[in-house]
């Protein structure tokens, strides 16, 4: 499917979603639209949550609304009514890296939203195939740039997918290192991970969340994370700035609302759902997923979208990545 036709298929998939939305959805109850599967650390967190607010916000349920590499649901929040009723999940991939992978979105990501809050951080990680690192006798950071200096184009490296956060972060680290590297993209991250296991591609970048299990197995060894501080979430772990300083690469998501809803009404579910992000629950369960809870005022997400908006624009261009 082509762009074009993409976007169109988008756009019509979300409006027929909303009107079945609303008609299912009961007077006066707050709807979070997750646009991914169930299952997965945004829906679960996005769980946590409705379940912490109803106290204070009344009924709230899930509506998951996958799709578009996530646009699907995102548009549908874009579309909904400001009264405060209708929330979604904004995360990297749809705010700021897919309008520019795409030629044209249905939504604009920064003028057709109100953020709420900023929900969670999850480092991503440098990891490796351990035999792989064995192998070349690589067993620190330091060492992994080394060698892929002194051998150009024979390590390579497994994303989700051209344009794929793991895709672009790959890119940002062979720049900032000065190294060639073969990037070798896969139809999503579970096969990206597969293909690391097997020794089929020789390392990743991956969000810790994903990769967590197999570093504790040893299948993976991990080489540094790219938060801009080491995390605690990875005892004796460096981070990848402490080689090349300014180097800071998050996987992130958190609350939104329709762009034109009410102050007093984005106050009131700042308020409520900082104070969920808070609780004990919320980060009891956050932290089985290797999940930092990131509460903050609306203007502080809306700074955090805004300049990872402007951030990726160069980092797409540059990798020449675009969305068939």
């Amino acid at each position: 499917m082509d762009r074009r036709h993409f976007i169109t298929a988008l756009a019509a998939a979300s409006a027929a979603a909303s009107g079945a939305a609303q008609a299912q959805t009961p007077a006066g109850t707050v709807r979070i639209i997750v646009p991914f599967a169930p299952g997965g650390p945004i829906d679960v967190t996005a769980r946590v949550l409705a379940e912490q607010v109803k106290a204070t916000l009344g009924n709230v349920v899930i509506e998951n609304r996958p799709g578009g590499g996530g646009g699907i649901g995102v548009n549908l929040v874009a579309k909904a009514p400001p009264d405060g009723l209708t929330l979604g999940i904004a995360a990297v991939a749809m705010q700021a890296i897919n309008p520019w992978l795409f030629a044209k979105l249905p939504y604009d990501p920064i003028k057709d939203f109100a953020p709420v809050t900023q929900m969670v951080r999850i480092p991503n990680v440098l990891v490796m195939n351990t035999d792989t690192a064995k192998r070349l006798g690589i067993g620190s950071l330091k060492d992994f740039i080394a060698y892929a200096k002194a051998n150009p184009a024979k390590l390579n490296y497994g994303s989700g997918g051209n344009g794929s956060a793991g895709h672009l972060g790959g890119e940002i680290l062979k720049s900032r290192a000065g190294f060639f590297a073969v990037h070798i993209p896969y139809n999503g991250g579970a096969p990206s991970q597969l293909a690391l296991l097997s020794g089929q591609v020789d390392y990743s970048l991956d969000n810790l969340a994903s990769a967590a299990a197999n570093i504790r197995a040893g299948k993976l060894l991990p080489l540094a994370v790219t938060s801009a501080q080491a995390s605690p979430l990875l005892p004796g772990v460096p981070a990848i700035s402490e080689v090349l300083p300014g180097f800071e690469i998050d996987t992130w998501w958190g609350l939104i609302a329709p762009a034109g809803t009410p102050k007093d009404v984005l106050a009131r579910l700042n308020t409520a759902f900082v104070a969920a992000l808070n609780s004990a629950e919320a980060k009891a369960r956050f932290a089985q997923l290797l999940a930092e809870p990131v509460p903050s005022t609306p203007e502080q997400f809306a700074g955090l979208i805004l300049r990872e908006y402007q951030r990726y624009e160069s980092v797409v261009k540059a990798s020449g990545a675009k969305a068939e």
